[in-house]
């Protein structure tokens, strides 16, 4: 069965209008669970730990009692013994590189003094505790536990908690272990939207935690929008994307492998290829076919080629740039001459993998870089996640008495005129002032 992927021409009138609904185009219908998550909050909130374990009943299928919620050392030990070396020392690899990355991005204190002898600045501290959120069973990411585990040990997080669902019973060694590499703290069997108000809330089991983060399902995802402000919580994120800026230079089944690559994630996922050679794109394409055949999620990644994939055919590639900042993809991959350069005039983009040998795969693994990134076009306005979405930031000020006077009145002028005259007294008082 011949691949039906939509494609659209810069050179041709209709462009404009297609490529502006791709723009806007809505992935994923989310389904109105918002009552029956508030309902699932609320239970765990009055009931504690007993809502917990009738709900994991409920939807996992197994029985707990408070005793087992949590998951004890040994059988954490117990994991990592049990994979095989290959599969731990890549584990061991990615989760080096994680943290080296990452170590880098710890913000640095900023004290200075003015002219005036005012002392201002910040200082950055770690949060008290997390949530890490891992979705469950035997196709749970170890990968995706690193990005989130890594960063907020990294930032000194004393205490970092994770949630995942055991259906059946059934825990995947590989995210035992590497929940163990990234420094989780404690780890407990629970999953869905109690397990989200458990960590926000707290049962006599589970502590409540300051932030939550990590990948979930509709439940999960309406869970951390209910119980945001009593804690904090990461991203939203929706089903994954990428764009690839591709010439004729690349092996077409190398790109085709890469937008493959995207598609398997969910149907919902969305592949473009950028080019600016018809006859590449159609080698693309028949790469595709080739490769399908031997995907073990084949009618995952052809559905959601079919349905959300496309191939952009531009004049030159130097018109691309505006494309992708209307875009504004969670990953862009440039397999052409002079990456950096092109690079440069891209303005959003959650991640950017630069040149033939750097498909973006390698970012989900082993590069280093989180890959916990904006979906959706929020790559506009926000970005991957880092080891400051872990940590907060103080200001200080150390007022002496001389840079008082000589900036008070300016401040308690300011305050009259919003009419807080209690503020401006707050100031003038110091100075003997009226």
């Amino acid at each position: 069965m011949s691949l039906k992927i939509r494609r659209l021409d810069a050179r041709e009138s209709s462009f404009g209008p297609a490529f502006a609904a791709l723009v806007e185009e809505k992935r994923e219908v989310a389904a109105d669970v918002s009552a029956l998550v508030a309902g699932l909050i609320a239970d765990v909130r009055k009931r504690g730990d007993e809502a917990l374990i009738a709900l994991t009943e409920r939807f996992d299928g197994v029985r707990l009692a408070p005793g087992t919620l949590r998951v004890p050392d040994a059988e954490i030990e117990h994991s990592w013994s049990a994979i095989d070396a290959e599969t731990r020392a890549a584990l061991e690899l990615a989760a080096a590189r994680i943290r080296r990355f990452h170590e880098r991005q710890v913000p640095k204190d900023d004290l200075f003094t003015d002219e005036l002898g005012v002392e201002l600045g910040c200082r950055w501290t770690p949060l008290d505790a997390v949530g890490l959120y891992v979705p469950g069973g035997t196709a749970a990411y170890p990968s995706t536990v690193l990005m989130n585990a890594v960063p907020a040990s990294v930032a000194g997080v004393p205490r970092i908690v994770m949630a995942v669902p055991a259906p059946k019973g059934v825990l995947n060694p590989l995210v035992l272990a590497a929940a163990r590499l990234g420094g989780v703290h404690e780890i407990y069997r629970v999953g869905g939207a109690q397990a989200v108000a458990a960590l926000a809330f707290g049962t006599r089991t589970i502590a409540p935690v300051d932030k939550i983060v990590g990948p979930g399902n509709a439940y999960v995802a309406e869970a951390k929008r209910q119980v945001f402000g009593r804690v904090g919580i990461d991203l939203m994120a929706g089903p994954s994307e990428v764009v690839i800026v591709a010439d004729k230079a690349t092996d077409p089944a190398w790109i085709a492998c890469d937008l493959l690559a995207q598609a398997e994630h969910d149907a919902a996922a969305q592949s473009i290829l950028i080019t600016d050679d018809a006859d590449f794109a159609d080698a693309v394409v028949h790469a595709i076919e080739a490769e399908l055949g031997g995907l073990g999620r084949a009618a995952i990644a052809r559905a959601s080629l079919e349905t959300y994939g496309a191939i952009l055919i531009v004049e030159q590639l130097a018109d691309a740039p505006p494309l992708i900042d209307a875009l504004a993809p969670e990953h862009l991959q440039l397999a052409i001459e002079a990456p950096a350069a092109f690079a440069a005039r891209v303005r959003h983009a959650g991640a950017i993998f630069l040149g033939r040998f750097a498909p973006e795969a390698i970012g989900d693994y082993v590069a280093g870089t989180n890959h916990v990134l904006p979906t959706a076009r929020s790559a506009r306005f926000a970005s991957g996640l880092s080891v400051a979405d872990f940590m907060k930031r103080t200001s200080i000020v150390d007022l002496p008495a001389s840079a008082l006077a000589a900036i008070g009145p300016a401040a308690a002028t300011l305050a009259r005129a919003e009419g807080l005259t209690a503020h401006a007294r707050s100031i003038t008082i110091r100075s003997g002032r009226r």
